[in-house]
Parts: structure tokens; sequence; C-alpha cells
């Protein structure tokens, strides 16, 4: 179900949202929610796997942005994405990290600084690869 208004990661500008295995049973409110956060979460794993491709070591996530404004978000990214997940302090980091990008690109260094993520509250939950398959089976029939 994660694509309502199609996806930009990979990029399927056409793809639609799809509820599959409903029934008068299980299609209630948590249900569909859960669906929704499973289905974001599932567009971003695409993301961290590319990343893991291409040789780099995937261990550590940290969660920014509105999505960590989320409890269902913070309590099933570690289940979804095999990894514990870092939450920090609320902050500007888009801007945050656009300025250490730039502050790195100045130092003329093959590797950045190590800078500071603040405090941040860890997430683990037992990985749950079923939710990732079931999304990667379903993906074709969400493409238009």
């Amino acid at each position: 179900m994660p694509y309502f208004e199609g996806e930009r990661s990979p990029n399927l500008p056409d793809a639609a949202g799809e509820l599959h295995g409903v029934t008068t049973r299980n299609l209630v409110p948590a249900n569909v929610a859960r669906a929704a956060v499973e289905g974001l979460l599932a567009s971003m794993a695409y993301c961290i796997e590319k990343i893991s491709a291409q040789g780099v070591d995937v261990a550590r996530l940290i969660l920014v942005g509105g999505a960590m404004c989320s409890g269902a978000v913070r309590r099933i990214a570690p289940a979804v994405w095999g990894r514990p997940v870092d939450v920090p302090e609320p902050a500007e980091y888009v801007a945050l990290g656009a300025a250490r990008q730039a502050a790195w690109t100045l130092t003329q260094q093959d590797s950045p600084p190590v800078w500071s993520y603040g405090v941040t509250t860890p997430y683990t939950a037992d990985p749950t690869p079923q939710v990732l398959d079931q999304y990667r089976s379903a993906q074709p029939l969400t493409l238009r």
C-alpha cells in the first residue's frame, strides 16, 4: 500500500496504493494505518538496500524529519529495517546536514569530520523480514 501519490525512491511517479488480503475481519483503521507506515518504511528500505549494495555498512540509522514525531514509525522502523534506529531531539537536521556537508567540502578531505548527533533515544525490535517480502511481491501490482 505504499504509493498513494507515486514514489520518489525508486522513481515511480505513477505508482498507486493497493490493499491486499483484506477481509471484513481485518479491514480496520488500525491495520490500514499500520500498512501505511509499513509501506513508507518499505520504500525507505529500498534506499537502504541500494546504499548497502555499494559496499556501505549501514549498521545504524538516525530517524529525523516528520517521521521522528510518529511513535508508530519509531516502533516499526527497526523491525522493518532490521537495524537499530536512533531518534535525536527535534532540531533542523536538514539545514544542519547541509551546513555540515558544506563545511566538509571546504576542508577538501576525503572523509567527513566526526560530528556529534547529540542525545538520541534508541529504538530496537526483532526484525520482520516478511514485511519487506510482502511489499516486494506486491510492488508490481502498484505500478501503472
